[in-house]
């Protein structure tokens, strides 16, 4: 069975990542500032107690992984380039220790370009990013910029509003403006997340999944 490493295991999205990681019978190893906000218990859970932009704790977090999931991002003050940085931390450590596949998590705000076919809202919604929050679609781009450049296999997994809703058991995979909605649960998007481990259909792309 492979063994995941997971960055934001604590976070609205990775917490439900990790449920369903455990639950399907993977061993996960979680790096988490702190420990004790880490409700779930298991002996195939590994805890690793740091940051992700520590890179001492980013390579024993990798180490003895065979997979990624990237699921952290920008919370109030952190750095402006944290999802950069860390990602940066988090490719050096799989090249070191020979993990291949890398699953990280961003919003419609990233642009597939040759798929993407952004409607109107869309574009206004991006606008509205760049404008009020420019520094974390700036940091959301430059860790594209960094997967796209590592040479693994990589894909990103992008989704619009996150509800709390219980999950539907069901989810469109498409595009930004193609078979997609403007909303999606954290639990569906967990699900999907979760198959990419071990799923190449969308190796260096950025799926859009929506309900």
């Amino acid at each position: 069975m492979t063994a995941i490493a997971l960055f934001g295991a604590t976070g609205k999205t990775g917490r439900r990542a990790l449920d369903r990681a455990l639950a399907a019978g993977y061993d996960v190893r979680a790096l988490v500032r702190t420990p004790a906000k880490l409700d779930a218990a298991s002996d195939r859970l590994t805890v690793i107690q740091g940051d992700v932009l520590d890179a001492a704790a980013v390579d024993a977090t990798v180490a003895g992984s065979d997979a990624v999931l990237a699921l952290f991002g920008q919370v109030k003050g952190s750095s402006p380039t944290l999802q950069a940085d860390g990602t940066r931390n988090i490719v050096a450590a799989m090249k070191t220790h020979g993990a291949g596949r890398i699953v990280t998590l961003s919003g419609g705000g990233l642009r597939a370009e040759g798929h993407d076919q952004p409607k109107v809202a869309d574009n206004i919604i991006r606008f509205l990013l760049k404008t009020l929050s420019g520094h974390v679609l700036a940091d959301a781009e430059e860790h594209l910029k960094v997967v796209q450049d590592s040479g693994l296999d990589w894909n990103v997994v992008r989704g619009p509003r996150l509800t709390e809703k219980p999950g539907k058991g069901a989810y469109r995979v498409g595009w930004v403006g193609v078979n997609a909605s403007t909303q999606i649960s954290r639990d569906d998007l967990a699900d999907f997340i979760l198959t990419q481990v071990d799923d190449r259909d969308f190796v260096q792309q950025m799926p859009f999944v929506s309900d």
